[in-house]
């Protein structure tokens, strides 16, 4: 009969401790995991930073949960509007537009208890602070009614691209008539309306701007492209867009068209915009995060996590 070789007291303790270590290091792991309930009061933008956040969060280890209350184009009037078109009438239509027309403003703020609930105005009038009110105070207020525990963040939105059509010498004094233009007074305007509520501000636009204009890794205009003689598939030169930018569209008679979109992020600005939420929301640094989108070039990849970093940091 073959024996047993036999064990040393030495050898036993030894492996106790190993698995005493072990287990520790484990529910150290698992005590560390942060999960976030995260509800945006929105549109086209939020969804944009919301994209690959979950991804982002994943990779470090820690849950996110998201509810939506986004509506494409949608302004802080229109939020506001709903909202009071439910507490008129319950059952009607206009005052559950979310979700598919499935629940309201107030369903979405009770329906979990919220870490964090965002606001924002609609792109095209952030730089103006008048249309902010009497609507974001009133928003300000609902939300601290029925979601009193959540943390409101005020998400400041982005500049559109240096080459958008909205940019033009005619429109300056009316509206932003430049890309620089555009970040100034957006940024303006938030945060006055940050300091008016006592929020804090999530800085996208800070982030987008901060790359847009790195002269190393920043978007730069393809001054060689022949607009005028362009044909389908041909594409200007768009290297470090952080907007979709120019692309060819079928008409409705099947022919192919040449437009801009310079308002709604890219894959890339997607990303920069996802580690700006990361890191403000779990307050943990993004930089060395192993997520990166399919086709997103890896050394692009760790400079906009890095100038998520100094934006979220509030470095220079």
């Amino acid at each position: 009969m073959e024996r047993c070789p036999k064990t040393s007291h030495s050898s036993v303790v030894v492996a106790v401790t190993i698995s005493l270590f072990l287990v520790t290091f484990s529910s150290s792991v698992r005590a560390e995991q942060k999960t976030i309930r995260l509800l945006t009061i929105g549109n086209s933008f939020a969804e944009n930073a919301l994209t690959y956040l979950p991804s982002l969060v994943e990779s470090a280890g820690h849950k996110l949960v998201v509810g939506r209350a986004n509506l494409g184009g949608c302004t802080l009037e229109r939020h506001w509007k709903h909202a009071q078109q439910f507490e008129a009438d319950p059952d009607g239509k206009e005052g559950s537009p979310y979700g598919g027309g499935k629940y309201s403003l107030k369903d979405l703020l009770t329906k979990d208890r919220w870490d964090f609930i965002t606001i924002q105005q609609v792109s095209y009038t952030s730089h103006d602070l008048q249309t902010y009110q009497p609507f974001a105070n009133n928003l300000h207020r609902y939300i601290r009614e029925h979601a009193p525990d959540a943390t409101i963040l005020v998400h400041q939105i982005w500049a559109y691209r240096s080459d958008d059509p909205r940019f033009q010498t005619s429109n300056e004094g009316k509206e932003p008539h430049t890309h620089a233009v555009m970040y100034d007074q957006v940024r303006d305007a938030y945060r006055a309306l940050a300091k008016k509520l006592n929020l804090n501000v999530l800085p996208s636009g800070d982030a987008m701007f901060r790359a847009d204009t790195d002269p190393v890794w920043g978007y730069r205009v393809d001054d060689q492209f022949d607009f005028e003689n362009a044909s389908y598939p041909n594409l200007p030169d768009q290297k470090h867009s952080l907007h979709v930018g120019w692309s060819w569209k079928k008409r409705d008679d099947a022919r192919r068209e040449l437009g801009i979109d310079g308002h709604h992020a890219s894959s890339a600005g997607k990303y920069l915009l996802g580690c700006v939420w990361f890191e403000t929301l779990y307050n943990e640094n993004v930089i060395g995060n192993h997520f990166v989108p399919v086709g997103l070039d890896p050394e692009y990849a760790n400079f906009l996590q890095q100038t998520a970093h100094v934006t979220v940091s509030g470095g220079t």
